[in-house]
């Protein structure tokens, strides 16, 4: 390998410098050396390995939640498609019942194989077990909401799908 001019003036400035140190100091530019090297090593090596053997446990038990739940979906989904379909009629039936359980809150209006759902101060948990039957009972499915939130509830529109196989 042959050096630069350049490279090999710095090279015997360097040497210079070294054998013009006294015992003591060669050994103090050592160890300050090892020491920085040691850092080097930490910090790029071991440190950023440490932290995530660390924090694998808690992560590997948090994704293997959402695993489940995912694969809790799934399986509601495979049963959903399993259940026979159900005629516009029969799918407004399931939810005008569905819809009386909102009382004054909610009226409910069906057109054709569609049906929107008009809220005025409507109950979250409220609106959330009726939208939970509208897909379980009823197999009807939302293609469309503006909801927006009042000081008495809910209130807006949400316009569902009737007799789909969901």
């Amino acid at each position: 390998m042959s050096e630069t001019p350049n490279g090999a003036n710095r090279r015997s400035a360097l040497d210079a410098w070294w054998r013009g140190l006294a015992t003591r100091e060669r050994v103090a530019v050592g160890v300050a050396a090892a020491v920085l090297l040691l850092y080097g090593v930490w910090a790029l090596a071991v440190q950023p390995a440490w932290k995530t053997l660390s924090t694998a446990p808690a992560r590997l038990d948090r994704l293997d939640a959402e695993l489940q739940a995912m694969q809790g979906l799934a399986s509601d989904a495979q049963q959903a498609r399993a259940q026979p379909a159900l005629s516009a009629a029969q799918s407004a039936a399931a939810l005008q019942i569905a819809a009386e359980r909102l009382r004054d809150q909610a009226t409910l209006s069906v057109q054709g194989d569609r049906a929107v759902l008009t809220l005025a101060g409507t109950d979250r948990q409220a609106l959330r077990e009726f939208l939970a039957e509208a897909r379980g009972s009823a197999r009807a499915r939302t293609i469309e909401a503006r909801v927006t939130i009042a000081p008495d509830g809910l209130t807006g529109t949400i316009v569902l799908a009737l007799g789909v196989a969901s």
